[in-house]
């Protein structure tokens, strides 16, 4: 890049000193909502966070971290942690996941890639198959997406096409499936209409079925291979539809956890298992829950489950889920080219950097905050500490998490006075909020609120700076609600539980010792959102923010 002039240089803050200690501290799934029985944040006991709160609107304050403040394509698309941790690190908002993909099919991109061309050579003599989220929640994948892809498949040749379903109910309400497997049964109607055998071939619930993460349970990730592989489930049926409305007949089921079935011939065979000389596509566009699958389809030393058949497919991905294991090598849709994170410039100007958090979180904090980068920068400027997160349990078991092992390390970083700079993600109120426990989420919202009074009270020692934010919400409301904002009962009449991250804005709390007098958050950025917070920090840090970073929040006023 040097002739291009570019230098890593950033210019001195003109009132803002260097060398202060700066903890980041990004609370996971922690939005600002009205305050209700509902609302976890509010009934947990969070004395540390209320007592940030009393300092609005200088020292606290809400920003935006959903739809388009992270480069996602409309209001309605809540935000998750990739592209939250994306926007914080980046300081600039980058077109992402589900806009990325909607710009490739919009512009015909996808079906120039390498990506498309890989699978492309199995449409003459092979079966297109097509894994994914039946949903148009548009957190993992969206229906629309699936049906342009079909249609462009055909388009280029495809001439036999398999869709394996998973169901979904935890982005969207229960009961829907039904409706949106009615949807794409018409749409491969018309496809058979222009001679393309097209049909679902299997199904099953997303919890149940094929999308576990973090090697959380393999067992679900077998159920969907041995019904989307090999053709074989405890339920066989004639079509999806009717799949699901009779398999939702049991009480106990729901979409989320409908079990797995597959879809057979009149003769009772299956109608699509893949096999050799099939392309597969999974085409989610948020990586977490596909990364194990991509496992199951891509390696060929793999013992996680007996595949009992490893078929010689030619795999893609619709994005590449890990961009540390390069996982998958073939992907529709590239991630997008982020250069020149906040971190990147940090430690090109002397600023030694401490980040830390367990494993669920660790990526973010790292891997995404760096713009979808693994490793460090500089080892010799840089430190990431892993706590192995609890496996094999479902996180509500254990609230609390590793939050205090977390605090106790980034206070010990902080101590040291090694690091200027001392980021963690706490996870707590993301993953517990996820398990729809409401009880289990307000003990995590406590123990997240006492791990940040830790690194706090560390920061108070050493005369530091704090940031405390959130990248999306989550445990600030765990109800469905109608239009109205009204909670939705289901069939029994109990509320519906709402498990999904939501569209609530964040806070953003600043403070500490070494906070210059003068300084506070700025009154002509409205419209704030996690991509500001970058150039906020490196003001803390002494340094102004490259010019295309997205403005500071804070001002300083001298007095």
């Amino acid at each position: 890049m040097g002739s291009t002039g570019f230098s890593w240089k950033l210019v001195d803050h003109p009132k803002l000193p260097k060398e202060k200690i700066v903890a980041m501290i990004v609370l996971d799934g922690w939005g600002e909502a009205i305050p209700n029985q509902y609302n976890c944040i509010h009934v947990a006991d969070t004395p540390t966070m209320d007592s940030l709160k009393q300092g609005a609107p200088e020292k606290w304050r809400l920003i935006r971290a959903h739809g388009t403040a992270v480069g996602l394509p409309t209001e309605d698309d809540m935000g998750n942690s990739e592209v939250g941790h994306n926007a914080l690190g980046a300081g600039r908002i980058y077109a992402q996941g589900a806009k990325l993909v909607d710009l490739a099919l919009a512009s015909g991109k996808i079906y120039e890639g390498e990506g498309f061309k890989y699978i492309k050579e199995c449409f003459d003599k092979g079966t297109l198959h097509l894994i994914g989220l039946l949903s148009d929640g548009g957190v993992h994948s969206r229906l629309d997406q699936l049906l342009l892809l079909l249609k462009g498949s055909s388009d280029s040749g495809a001439k036999r096409i398999r869709v394996h379903i998973l169901t979904d109910g935890r982005d969207v309400l229960d009961g829907t499936s039904v409706g949106f497997a009615e949807t794409l049964e018409n749409e491969l109607a018309k496809l058979h209409e222009k001679g393309v055998d097209a049909q679902i071939a299997s199904g099953g619930g997303r919890m149940y079925v094929t999308m576990d993460r973090y090697e959380n349970d393999w067992e679900v990730v077998k159920r969907g291979w041995d019904a989307q592989v090999l053709g074989e489930a405890p339920h066989k049926f004639r079509s999806a539809v009717e799949a699901i409305k009779k398999l939702r007949e049991d009480p106990k089921v729901n979409d989320q956890y409908l079990p797995p079935f597959v879809i057979v011939n009149e003769s009772g065979q299956p109608v699509g298992p893949i096999v050799d000389g099939d392309a597969v596509v999974t085409f989610n566009f948020r990586a977490d829950r596909m990364v194990m699958i991509a496992k199951a389809l891509e390696y060929e030393d793999f013992d996680k489950f007996d595949r009992v058949r490893f078929p010689k497919i030619r795999y893609a991905g619709m994005l590449q889920y890990d961009g540390e294991l390069k996982l998958p090598s073939h992907y529709l849709v590239s991630p997008p080219e982020i250069e020149r994170t906040s971190g990147e410039y940090l430690v090109h100007n002397g600023v030694h950097t401490f980040a830390c958090s367990e494993t669920v979180k660790f990526g973010h904090v790292t891997f995404f905050w760096n713009g979808n980068r693994s490793g460090y920068f500089n080892p010799n400027m840089e430190e990431y500490v892993e706590i192995p997160s609890d496996s094999g349990i479902t996180f509500n078991v254990q609230p609390k998490m590793k939050a205090i092992e977390i605090a106790e390390k980034a206070r010990d970083a902080i101590l040291s006075c090694k690091f200027h700079q001392v980021r963690v993600n706490l996870p707590n109120s993301d993953m517990v909020g996820h398990t729809g426990d409401i009880e289990a989420t307000i003990v995590a919202c406590k123990a997240a609120d006492d791990a940040v009074k830790i690194i706090l009270d560390a920061i108070e020692q050493v005369g530091g700076i704090y940031v405390v934010t959130a990248d999306h919400g989550n445990a600030e409301d765990m109800v469905k609600r109608d239009k109205s904002g009204k909670p939705l009962l289901d069939k029994n009449g109990n509320i519906q539980i709402l498990t999904s991250h939501t569209l609530q804005p964040v806070p953003i709390a600043i403070g500490g010792p070494g906070l210059a007098p003068g300084v506070r958050f700025r009154n002509d950025v409205p419209d704030g959102g996690l991509a500001n917070v970058a150039a906020t920090v490196m003001n803390f840090h002494g340094f102004e923010a490259p010019s295309d970073y997205e403005p500071t929040l804070i001002e300083v006023i001298d007095n």
